[in-house]
């Protein structure tokens, strides 16, 4: 037995619920066996509440949506028109005490990205930098879920499918060992929606802060975030 989180769209602030859903693990690395305990996460949840329609973000779902919806299948386009995954960028945006941010990690695929051995090479983690912004480490899930977020909304088809959604999963994300959540971002990113808080959220920094977390900094910091290139 297993317990991994569901993630569900709600009206209002924080824009999501957890539950904690204890189910049967199936061991191993083949994306049969993880499509076994995604099989059986999702029924244990919808056994408790019926009511919900429930959706894998995940290389391994059996969805195409949920496939898509992956970060490491969602990209995102530069003004040079080079291409990356929000994982790949969100690696590459990585500032250590000792190096980084690593921008090359942006010639290589999602899953080599996530593996650079630099990432755990180079000390603390101590922010994030995206292009000229600088992105603090609190809250937590501040630059993924922003970045996510973001980059979701410049697909209207995902957007409009993934709205048919009520509860998110991903079944490689552990809590104990992780922090950042694909199926996370897309529940508020859904709640954020039909909640029409999604493009006064996505307005800039500060908005989201304000919004999703429930959050402000003071004028001083927010210039230090260099807000010009919003």
């Amino acid at each position: 037995m297993a317990v991994r989180p569901v993630f569900v769209t709600t009206d209002k602030f924080p824009y999501y619920k957890t539950y904690d859903i204890d189910f049967k693990y199936f061991n191993g690395f083949s994306v049969s066996q993880k499509q076994k305990s995604i099989q059986s996460l999702h029924n244990a949840f919808l056994n408790k509440f019926p009511e919900e329609k429930i959706l894998e973000i995940s290389t391994k779902s059996e969805v195409e949506l949920g496939y898509q919806l992956s970060a490491f299948n969602l990209t995102i386009e530069n003004k040079k028109h080079d291409k990356f995954s929000v994982e790949m960028a969100f690696q590459a945006s990585k500032v250590f005490e000792n190096g980084g941010p690593y921008l090359d990690i942006l010639n290589k695929n999602s899953r080599d990205a996530k593996r650079d051995e630099r990432l755990r090479n180079s000390g603390k983690l101590i922010y994030f930098q995206y292009g000229k912004r600088r992105f603090e480490l609190i809250p937590c899930t501040y630059f993924y879920n922003w970045l996510y977020i973001n980059t979701l909304n410049l697909y209207q088809d995902l957007c409009d499918k993934i709205t048919d959604y009520t509860a998110f999963t991903d079944i490689e994300f552990n809590p104990q060992k992780s922090v950042n959540c694909q199926a996370h971002a897309a529940a508020i990113f859904v709640s954020l929606k039909k909640s029409n808080m999604l493009e006064a959220a996505l307005r800039d920094r500060e908005s989201f802060l304000k919004i999703v977390y429930g959050t402000e900094i003071n004028s001083t910091d927010y210039k230090q975030l260099t807000i010009s290139d919003e």
